[in-house]
């Protein structure tokens, strides 16, 4: 399963993933060999939780969560120890099916190696009273984790949809990023992201699946969803709200990179970068309407139709709004060549 997952997002052009492993150290110890072996960036996080969830699903206690994230850590560390593609990252599940003393352990966990952390964050509104009635001598929802120092410059906060002015600050100050998950923000009703308002008001954003509630394992798909959740938040009375085509593009590809922390060496084709990259193909259609250079019985590019009078620019928007996995031709990782349409 882990094989088939690496393999889909690099046909999709993913180079890089944030992935929450399991609670079990065996199993996410093998997801950073499959994405070292396959060539994949990754940032692979044992998920940490003892309590609010299923008994065969979390620590036993929060000194057992520790000792096993640890384990798994000194692993990643062991197999990567330059972390040219494969970095361990710590991993709280969210704040409510972490106790304190847990909480508490990660934080010092993430002073003491300098790693980063991955968690979740105002996905929906029940969980933010759910954190409220938790953690009552909190303020907020990331002032729980603030509290605990596990809001730094390194921490990827998944969602961030229902933040307060007070909390958007907070993040900002600390210097945390953001992962915007449009596709399953919206398959369970979560509500929309303010983009816009997180962008200037200084939060670092970038764009995430979140395969387990959506449904996509593309970051293009990621784009175009964001464009269009923008603009349901600008139904809402907010025209500024909107994002262009370049913006989401810019979220998928730099942006994630910032909020990976790769942001001086990849998501961008520029002198000293390392070459991660992705070969996009669209169907050129000639005036019969057919698809230039494909011969019968072979599959064409996928939707794009590229008629020869576009600018480049529309070019674009037809492979954000239209494009898929047949459109990635090609998928390098630092010069590696990781995937390969035939």
């Amino acid at each position: 399963m882990y094989t088939r997952c690496i393999r889909k997002t690099l046909s999709h052009g993913t180079t890089c993933a944030a992935y929450f492993a399991t609670v079990d150290v065996a199993s996410t110890n093998l997801l950073a060999d499959l994405c070292l072996a396959a060539g994949q960036r990754a940032l692979v996080g044992r998920v940490c939780m003892d309590q609010l969830s299923p008994e065969w699903y979390r620590d036993e206690s929060a000194a057992s969560g520790l000792a096993a994230a640890r384990e798994s850590i000194e692993h990643i560390r062991r197999v990567d120890p330059s972390s040219e593609l494969v970095r361990p990252i710590i991993t709280p599940r969210f704040a409510p099916s972490c106790s304190a003393q847990l909480l508490k352990g990660l934080g010092e966990l993430a002073e003491e190696t300098g790693l980063p952390v991955q968690t979740h964050v105002s996905e929906n509104e029940a969980e933010v009273r759910l954190v409220a009635d938790l953690f009552p001598g909190s303020e907020s929802y990331a002032a729980v984790y603030d509290s605990f120092g596990l809001l730094t410059e390194k921490t990827i906060l998944a969602h961030a949809v229902h933040l307060s002015q007070d909390e958007v600050e907070l993040i900002a100050s600390r210097g945390s990023k953001v992962s915007h998950c449009p596709c399953s923000n919206s398959a369970i009703t979560s509500g929309e992201a303010r983009v816009r308002w997180l962008l200037d008001s200084g939060v670092t954003c970038g764009l995430g699946t979140d395969m387990s509630g959506g449904y996509s394992a593309s970051v293009l798909e990621a784009a175009r969803l964001a464009s269009l959740v923008s603009r349901h938040v600008a139904m809402k009375g907010d025209d500024g709200a909107k994002l262009s085509v370049e913006e989401v593009l810019f979220l998928a590809t730099r942006g994630g990179a910032e909020v990976v922390g790769l942001g001086e060496r990849v998501g961008a084709f520029e002198v000293g970068m390392e070459w991660d990259a992705q070969l996009v193909g669209l169907g050129r259609v000639d005036d019969a309407g057919e698809v230039r250079g494909v011969a019968e019985g072979e599959e064409e590019d996928g939707n794009v139709d590229v008629f020869g009078w576009e600018t480049w620019e529309e070019k674009v928007a037809k492979w954000l709004f239209n494009g898929d996995d047949r459109n990635t031709k090609k998928v390098w990782v630092k010069g590696r060549l990781v995937h390969e349409r035939r």
